[in-house]
């Protein structure tokens, strides 16, 4: 592998501000250029501002109602930095920014602990080159935060147990396992890795010292449990005090539905048991899986113990995974840094090999060809591009065709020399492009409820009361005026009953819905059209739409969002 000079060296420092600041660079590209997009996103940026507007930050919040499917850990970060400078729209993508150079530094800082500083440069240039890592760096979604802090606790271990024995960083690493817990639940991931650590112990296969395996182990589940305390006893103390069913429901979602019933019987996502090996790694882990295919990585692999410990521990976080039937491709997040410390050092090992040149030159290939291809249906106008980016395609035409061109045009001028640098150069070039470019051109397109609720609030006028049913979050972030929704968590039919019994109470009064066949109580026939979002289409009853009567509905529920300060 040809190194640039400014890699050339075997300098820790240096190396690592350099793997800092191209990581930085490409990761916090674009913040401020877009707002909150589906999936996620809108929820969790919504949660935090109404921490904050309503000084509840203990029980997350959704339109004054209590969101009860996910802990507040990850909000509480975006919520701190609204508080602390009063904009959302600048900071929610924030957190798992730092949370992912967090993990870089983790992966480049243990690999040199290890191994040496070159292999600690790939690897961390292996993690910022696999798709899926920048990704999430740049989404405001859980996964990589706890992603980041599964790293920290994988680092802590590997410290302690193949490095220099730590009791403090074998705590540590428990301590962050308690926070990847709190943060979303898949934090005890790294509890996997003692498995292959004590096997290869007890069996003798490799005989650790007293300091790194003795009684003391167990105090590690100690401080795993005092932080999941912090946060878990006095939420179970105001749930248990309040009286309030809303809080008594949070409590037992996240405690029940959410851990083991979302685990064994998934409601959503369902996908195959194969799903993450066929439809997922292949793309967003490319190209660091290649390896897996050669006969001197498996040749490494017997030679050391971490490397043993490493993939065995990857292996049973993808298997955790696909072995319950709901899935999304994020969920193996966690994996990937210790992905690329394994193949960081097996390429240090035995370098850049020609078929691994020919491996970055076709994934160059494709991935310039595909722009180009985008490109190309851009300029002919084709319903394929259309249907996503709306009819103005001629502007996405030319951000396609350049990052394209800068593919191919890196592929020509390192094609007998093609490595880890060169590619990640065209990635990290893609990367700024479509933080920069694409973040403004995609972000009408991915936040149509905008338009919606500023038409919406023309529509009722100074003096009108919205309220809201089969609504998404979006609607609520991105309204100016105060709002009225009938329990988020309730069936839509329950939602109907409450939404006619309000409007009858009170004149010039009106609900948004989605236009659906299945409404009950109002005549959607003279509706007004808001338009569509979100893949759906989108109404505006007013009191001429309700029906002569309705059905009472079981509970009345009603939670009221007032417009205290708004999304900017």
């Amino acid at each position: 592998m040809t190194t640039p000079k400014m890699f050339d060296n075997d300098d820790y420092t240096k190396t690592l501000w350099l793997l800092l600041l191209i990581a930085a660079v490409v990761i916090l590209a674009g913040t401020g250029l877009r707002d909150p997009w589906p999936a996620d996103e809108p929820r969790f940026v919504e949660v935090a501002k109404e921490m904050v507007n309503s000084g509840n930050w203990f029980f997350p919040m959704r339109g004054g109602e209590l969101y009860p499917d996910k802990p507040p850990v990850f909000m509480w970060a975006i919520a701190a930095l609204y508080w602390l400078t009063g904009n959302l729209s600048a900071t929610f993508l924030i957190p798992n920014a730092l949370a992912s150079l967090l993990s870089v530094f983790c992966v480049f800082d243990i690999a040199a602990k290890l191994w040496n500083v070159k292999t600690a440069r790939n690897a961390a240039l292996l993690l910022l080159i696999a798709p899926q890592f920048i990704v999430q760096a740049k989404t405001a979604q859980i996964d990589a935060m706890v992603a980041c802090w599964i790293t920290v606790a994988m680092y802590g271990l590997l410290r302690h147990f193949f490095y220099r024995a730590s009791l403090g960083w074998y705590l540590v690493s428990w301590a962050f396992m308690g926070l990847g817990i709190i943060t979303k639940g898949v934090g005890f991931l790294p509890l996997f890795f003692l498995f292959p650590v004590l096997i290869m112990h007890f069996t003798g296969k490799h005989r650790f010292t007293k300091e790194q395996v003795n009684w003391r182990l167990l105090l590690g589940p100690i401080a795993m449990l005092l932080v999941l305390a912090a946060w878990l006893l006095p939420m179970l103390y105001i749930a248990d005090s309040s009286n309030n069913p809303d809080f008594i429901a949070y409590r037992d979602n996240i405690l029940f539905k959410q851990t083991g019933q979302r685990y064994a019987h998934s409601w959503g996502h369902i996908n195959p048991w194969y799903y993450f090996v066929v439809s997922v790694i292949p793309a967003f882990w490319f190209p660091l899986y290649a390896f897996l295919f050669s006969k001197p990585f498996w040749r490494d692999l017997k030679a050391s113990p971490v490397m043993i410990s490493l993939l065995t521990w990857i292996v049973l976080v993808v298997l955790f995974f696909s072995i319950s039937p709901g899935k999304r491709g994020l969920y193996v997040l966690p994996a990937l840094p210790m992905m690329a410390l394994l193949m960081g050092a097996h390429i240090t090992n035995v370098g850049i090999r020609p078929w691994f040149r020919r491996v970055l030159i076709a994934g160059s290939i494709a991935f310039g060809l595909l722009f180009l291809v985008a490109a190309g249906l851009c300029f002919a106008h084709s319903h394929v591009v259309a249907k996503e980016l709306g009819n103005d395609t001629i502007k996405f035409a030319w951000l396609f065709l350049v990052t394209g061109v800068s593919w191919l045009g890196i592929l020509i001028w390192k094609w007998k020399s093609m490595d880890l640098f060169a590619f990640g150069a065209s990635f990290a070039i893609t990367w700024v492009i479509y933080s920069t470019a694409g973040y403004i051109l995609l972000n009408p397109i991915r936040t149509p409820a905008k338009e919606i609720m500023s038409t919406v609030q023309k529509d009722i006028g100074p003096t009108g009361e919205l309220g809201l049913t089969r609504f998404k979050e979006q609607f609520l972030l991105f309204s100016h005026i105060p709002l009225t929704h009938f329990s988020y968590l309730s069936s839509t039919q329950e939602q109907d009953r409450n939404a006619w019994l309000w409007m009858s109470e009170k004149a010039n009064r009106f609900v948004m819905t989605e236009d659906d066949s299945s409404i009950q109580c109002f005549d959607t026939s003279k509706a007004i059209q808001l338009g569509e979002a979100h893949g759906r289409d989108w109404i505006l009853l007013s009191e001429s739409d309700m029906s002569p009567t309705c059905a009472a509905p079981k509970t009345i529920k009603r939670y009221h969002l007032p417009m205290k300060t708004t999304y900017q």
